[in-house]
């Protein structure tokens, strides 16, 4: 709307600017400001503001045969790899075989045993393997998580592909979405697409589940990216 002013020399047009109040004009900048927040939030996987492991501290890299580093030769597994990037002392606690399920019985101890800063999770293929339901697995796996978070460790999980039609047929496994549903639920950091992704190329396996030393590399490149997007790994690290 436009307010026409009148006078004896001239015709000029001005703006109509209605009146807002000082204490509306604040609550409108709060809720614009919040909204931003909330970007910014779902841009990190509501994992904003982590804070840093520094060089030297302890990492447990909790998993099974993929962790253990089955398919390569000895010092090729990816949390060897991990170590060399971030300087970190990554307990390598992978054992062949190991289900979600079987895993709840032996986090604590190791929890106890090493005091980790930060404890990277990959679990949960072998259950697959054993057509376990999903949701059986995620509690499992939501069950390590929270004994990581009550030992004050950081906690990160990487994502593990679950069996499917699609995924045999177009040589591309896909993530099992419980992994990003855990994430968003206890609201921690995750790997995603860089397991599945070796899997579907054949030159980066020594077998149809398992990396080989070429794919291990890669598996700690692609951790260790991620790790750094979050923040977990200090500039320079």
């Amino acid at each position: 709307r436009r307010i026409l002013l009148l006078s004896s020399r001239r015709t000029s047009t001005v703006p109509w600017r209605p009146h807002v109040p000082a204490s509306r004009f604040r609550q409108r900048r709060a809720f614009i400001l919040a909204l931003v927040g909330v970007g910014l939030l779902a841009a990190c996987g509501g994992s904003a503001n982590l804070p840093s492991v520094p060089s030297g501290s302890t990492v447990l890299a909790f998993g099974d045969s993929v962790t253990f580093g089955t398919g390569a030769e000895s010092g090729e597994d990816w949390p060897t790899r991990l170590a060399a990037l971030t300087h970190w002392s990554v307990v390598n606690a992978g054992v062949p075989g190991d289900t979600a399920e079987a895993a709840t019985n032996r986090i604590q101890s190791l929890l106890d045993e090493h005091r980790p800063s930060l404890v990277i999770i990959e679990l949960g293929g072998n259950d697959f393997l054993r057509r376990r339901p999903a949701s059986a697995v995620k509690e499992d796996l939501r069950r390590i998580v929270r004994a990581a978070k009550a030992a004050r460790a950081g906690v990160v999980l990487v994502a593990v592909p679950e069996l499917s039609l699609l995924g045999v047929v177009t040589g591309k496994p896909a993530d099992s979405p419980i992994y990003e549903q855990l994430g968003e639920e206890e609201n921690v950091p995750i790997i995603d697409e860089v397991f599945s992704d070796i899997l579907g190329q054949p030159e980066l396996r020594a077998d149809n589940i398992h990396p080989n030393a070429q794919g291990y590399q890669r598996m700690a490149d692609g951790i260790y990216k991620a790790l750094k997007a979050t923040g977990l790994v200090a500039s320079g690290g």
